[in-house]
C-alpha cells in the first residue's frame, strides 16, 4: 500500500474535486461514513454515548459528519468545538449548518472542566481536533483537551491522524492524542507509519473516500509499505554454489561477534557459501562457534585489524563471489579504514557496506557514486547523519526526504535502521518495513541484518527485492524470538537462531498473529 506525504494528499484532494468533479462534501461524507463504520465495529453505536471533539478545519468537518451519523444510528452524541465554527469554510461549514438544524448539542469549549463530566461518562471519543496539516505545537486549551482525552480511559477513534502528530514525520507536536484506532483518509500518511505517530494511532484503518485506484496507486507516490516479496523456490537438486557465495570482510580485535553474526546469518537465512576474511588471530575463536563458515585468515595490523597488504588478494577473491559485505566489526584503525577506501571503488560485484565500513567512506562518497557495481548501505541514525551531512535531529524531522535525496545522489540502496526501518532506492522509492520489535535494539542485530540481506540475494532475488526481503525476514525473525521469549533480553543470537523458522513461515505464509501487522492498514 502507498503512503502519502501531506502535500501529496492535498494534491489528490484537489485533483478529485477539480478534475474528477467529486464534490468536497462527498469526500467528507465518505470519510465520516467509514469512521462511523469503525465505531460501530469497535464499540457499537445504538444507545451509546459519544463525545466528538472538532477543530474548525476539514478534520473538524469530518468529525461533524461522524456526529451526525452517530445520531442517525441511534447513538447519543455531544460535539465540543475547539475554536469558532463561524470561521469554518467549504464542506466543513456546510456540515456545521446541517448540525445546527439537528437536535445535537454542539458548543465551543471554554474550559476542560466544563466538559470533563461528559468525557468521563461517555462510551467513546472521536478525535477530530487537528488533521495532518498541523505545523505548530499544540498548546493552551488544545493541549488541555488532548490531556483530558488521554486520561479519560475511554475508547478513542482519531480521524486521519491522532491530533498533535505531525503528518509528515510522526513526531509529537507538544502533545498528541493516544488513540485506540485511527482511520486515515485517502491513504495513510507518513506520520501514521513512523514512530511515535504509529504507536499513538492504535489499530490503523484506511478508506479511499472514493478516490480511483489510478490516484492512490500512482507511480508518482514514492513511499509505500514494504510489501510481500515471494522467495524463489529451493529446488530439490540445488547445491551450495547455486544458493549464493558471499565474501564477508569483517572483524578486528575485541570484535568477535560482528563477523560471526554477519557470516552465519547468511547461512541461517538460506545462503550457500559464506567466506569470512577476518584477522588471522581471531579466526580460531570464531570457528569454534561457526564452523560452517569458510575462513580466509587475513594479515593483521598491530591493533589486530585487517591490514592494508591484504588488498590485492581480497580484490582477487571478490571476483569469485556474488556479493561482498564489508564493515561489520572492522574497527576504526587508520590502516583498515584506508583498506576499505581502496577496496570499495575497485570491487566490481555488489557491495553491502555496514558499520565501520560506512565510517570509512562517509567523507569520500564520490567513490560510491562512481562504482560500477551496485551498492547497499545499512546505516543507523548516527551513521546516516555522517553520510547525509545532517544532524540526527534534522534527519528525524525529514527522514523520508533526506533518505530519498541521499539514495538518489549516491545511486545506492540505503537501509536506514530503526523502528520501522526505511529502505531507500536510487529512484526515490522508499519502503517502510513493519516487521521487528524494540527487543531487537541490541548489539549484533545489525550484523544479522547484513547477512540476511546477502542471503536473499544468494537465493536468487534481484538486488532491489533482496534488500526489501532481507529487512523483512530479519524483523520477522526478531518477532518470532520475541513471541517465544519476550522482548526483554533478546540477543543477536536469538534473531540468528530464529531465521530458519522465519524463512519456513514466510514460504508457508505469515502466521495469523503477525499477518495483520505486516499487511498494514485495513481498508474500509
Amino acid at each position: 500500500m502507498k503512503i502519502s506525504k501531506t502535500g501529496e494528499m492535498r494534491f489528490m484532494d484537489r485533483y478529485a474535486v477539480e478534475k474528477l468533479d467529486i464534490p468536497e462534501e462527498i469526500l467528507m461524507e465518505n470519510a465520516g461514513q467509514a469512521a462511523t463504520h469503525i465505531l460501530a465495529q469497535e464499540i457499537g453505536i445504538k444507545d451509546k454515548r459519544f463525545v466528538v471533539f472538532c477543530g474548525i478545519g476539514n478534520n473538524g468537518g469530518d468529525g461533524l459528519v461522524v456526529a451526525r451519523k452517530i445520531h442517525s444510528n441511534g447513538g447519543l452524541v455531544k460535539i465540543f468545538i475547539a475554536g469558532d465554527m463561524k470561521k469554518s469554510k467549504g464542506a466543513a461549514k456546510a456540515n456545521w449548518n446541517i448540525i445546527s438544524k439537528l437536535p445535537i448539542e454542539a458548543r465551543r469549549i471554554e474550559s476542560v472542566e466544563e466538559i470533563r463530566s461528559d468525557v468521563l461518562h461517555c462510551h467513546g471519543i472521536v478525535d477530530a481536533l487537528f488533521g495532518t496539516g498541523l505545523d505548530r505545537e499544540a498548546a493552551g486549551l488544545h493541549k488541555e483537551v488532548i490531556q483530558l482525552i488521554n486520561s479519560s480511559g475511554k475508547t478513542v477513534l482519531s480521524l486521519d491522524i491522532p491530533s498533535g502528530v505531525h503528518g509528515d514525520t510522526g513526531e509529537v507536536m507538544g502533545a498528541a492524542v493516544k488513540a485506540d484506532c485511527t482511520v486515515a483518509f485517502g491513504l495513510p500518511k507518513i506520520g501514521n507509519m513512523l514512530y511515535p505517530g504509529y504507536d499513538l494511532g492504535g489499530k490503523l484503518y484506511v478508506t479511499h473516500i472514493s478516490f480511483p485506484p489510478s490516484l492512490y496507486n500512482s507511480d508518482a507516490l514514492k513511499v509505500q509499505i514494504n510489501d510481500y516479496v515471494k522467495l524463489p523456490p529451493r529446488e530439490r537438486d540445488v547445491y551450495k554454489g547455486r544458493m549464493g557465495e558471499v565474501l564477508f570482510i569483517a572483524g578486528a580485535a575485541s570484535y568477535f561477534g560482528a563477523p560471526y553474526f554477519s557470516a552465519l546469518s547468511f547461512l541461517k537465512a538460506g545462503g550457500g557459501y559464506a567466506r569470512l576474511a577476518a584477522p588471522v588471530s581471531m579466526t580460531p575463536f570464531i570457528a569454534a562457534k561457526g564452523s560452517e563458515i569458510v575462513f580466509v585468515p587475513q594479515k593483521e595490523t598491530r591493533a589486530g585489524s585487517i591490514a592494508l597488504e591484504n588488498r590485492d588478494s581480497l580484490i582477487e577473491l571478490s571476483e569469485k563471489v556474488d556479493m561482498v559485505v564489508i564493515g561489520p566489526g572492522l574497527s576504526l584503525d587508520d590502516e583498515t579504514q584506508q583498506l576499505v577506501r581502496e577496496l570499495v571503488p575497485i570491487i566490481k560485484k555488489p557491495i553491502l557496506i555496514d558499520g565501520d565500513g560506512i565510517t570509512a567512506i562517509a567523507d569520500q562518497l564520490e567513490m560510491i557514486r562512481q562504482r560500477k557495481g551496485e551498492t547497499i548501505l545499512t546505516p543507523h541514525l548516527g551513521e546516516m547523519a555522517r553520510i547525509a551531512k545532517k544532524s540526527t535531529s534534522e534527519i528525524n524531522k525529514q527522514k523520508i526526504d533526506i533518505l530519498q535525496l541521499t539514495a538518489m545522489s549516491l545511486r545506492a540502496f540505503i537501509v536506514l535502521k530503526g523502528a520501522h526501518t526505511l529502505i531507500g532506492y536510487p529512484d526515490e522509492r522508499v519502503f517502510v518495513n513493519l516487521s521487528g520489535n524494540p527487543g531487537m535494539a541490541t548489539a549484533g542485530a545489525g550484523d544479522v541484518l547484513t547477512g540476511t540481506i546477502a542471503a536473499m540475494f544468494g537465493l536468487g532475488l534481484s538486488l532491489e527485492d533482496a534488500v526489501k526481503k532481507g529487512v523483512f525476514i530479519h524483523g520477522f525473525s526478531g518477532d518470532l524470538a520475541a513471541a517465544d521469549k519476550g522482548e526483554d533480553g533478546i540477543t543477536a543470537q536469538d534473531i540468528l537462531d530464529y531465521l530458519p523458522l522465519a524463512m519456513r513461515y514466510d514460504r508457508e505464509g505469515p502466521l495469523d498473529d503477525f499477518r495483520d501487522i505486516y499487511e498494514g492498514p485495513s481498508v474500509v
